[in-house]
């Protein structure tokens, strides 16, 4: 049983590591803004949310800490390129601050979630592993690649840094997503029987489960430190890098209605696929595949627990939360609007 900071736990993959290691008998701080909601983290004994922004992050969240799941990041490629700067702020500079703290802290181990995104596009024929040159296309990328730069060098005998890149998530959370490859597909399967593709589908795309993520993450407090200590990993498996039509294929076939692909645009060149030996020789395998996240989430689009609103598409949420600050501000004074 450690403590562990996780840092965005709140997120889409937040909400279900921290459940993931409370089950596991650790104590979890949960630091988030909380964008989405503070009831995406059901209330738990040994759960502590802690309301702050990642970018004031200071030595008293990191007191007590055996470990730090560094999560927190502004997700996705749209809302990297409108958010430039907080981008770099956040999902850069405020994730290696918290690395530095939590050396200086005395914390044993480090884990930064990044991303495959950072190898951008690269020959379809090759599975590039960590050792491949990166080729980051966008501010997302830029800044997770900015973010292991710092990182990575604080390693020491006293000090377990990893880094795991990630493949595209898809599934269920509690904080859902449906601006994601394989969660949208599905809704719109689901919801029109029709499934848009971009032109011609050999395109291939690395994929993992959201909880095959958090348990990766998990895997990482108590994997062997000299086999984990200053290394990156990517996270996914070979049976999760799919071709988008063959991808198709499989979520048409797993959601419960009949539905048709609908071919549009000129073809999508862009492709690249990712090799997952490493972590698999470390002892860590992938457990879920497409059909497992598709079947879920039609499930509980069924019964009415998930459904597609502005909240479960990130950057639209942003600027809806932008909206309102903004209208907030010109009707507040004295602290409140009709109560002052």
């Amino acid at each position: 049983m450690a403590n562990i900071l996780v840092t965005g736990a709140g997120g889409y993959i937040g909400s279900v590591l921290t459940p993931l290691l409370l089950s596991e008998g650790h104590t979890v701080r949960a630091l988030d803004r909380f964008f989405f909601g503070a009831e995406m983290l059901a209330d738990h004994p040994q759960l502590q949310r802690v309301r702050e922004d990642a970018r004031r992050i200071a030595p008293a969240h990191l007191e007590g800490c055996d470990a730090v799941i560094d999560l927190v990041a502004l997700s996705n490629d749209p809302a990297g390129e409108e958010f430039r700067a907080e981008t770099y702020a956040i999902n850069h500079q405020s994730r290696a601050a918290t690395a530095r703290l939590a050396k200086a802290a005395g914390v044993q181990r480090y884990i930064l979630p990044s991303s495959c995104s950072i190898y951008g596009f690269q020959d379809p024929d090759v599975r590039v592993d960590e050792a491949a040159p990166t080729n980051p296309l966008t501010t997302y990328a830029r800044a997770n690649e900015r973010a292991e730069q710092d990182v990575l060098p604080l390693a020491d005998k006293d000090f377990t840094v990893v880094v795991l890149r990630q493949a595209t998530a898809y599934g269920l959370s509690p904080r859902v997503r449906f601006d994601l490859a394989i969660n949208g597909m599905t809704f719109g399967a689901w919801k029109t029987g029709v499934l848009p593709l971009m032109r011609d589908g050999t395109q291939w795309r690395p994929m993992a489960h959201v909880r095959d993520l958090a348990s990766a993450q998990l895997y990482m407090l108590t994997a062997p430190q000299d086999r984990v200590n200053g290394e990156i990993f990517n996270v996914g498996s070979d049976a999760n890098n799919y071709q988008l039509g063959p991808l198709a294929d499989i979520v048409a076939a797993a959601t419960p209605r009949d539905v048709r692909i609908e071919w549009y645009g000129d073809p999508d060149h862009r492709s690249y696929r990712v090799n997952f030996d490493k972590i698999e020789r470390l002892g860590w395998t992938a457990k879920l595949g497409a059909e497992d996240g598709v079947r879920e989430l039609c499930a509980a689009l069924e019964d009415g627990r998930i459904d597609k609103t502005t909240q479960t598409l990130t950057l639209d949420w942003y600027r809806e939360l932008m909206r309102w600050h903004e209208r907030i501000k010109q009707v507040e004074l004295y602290g409140g609007i009709l109560r002052i």
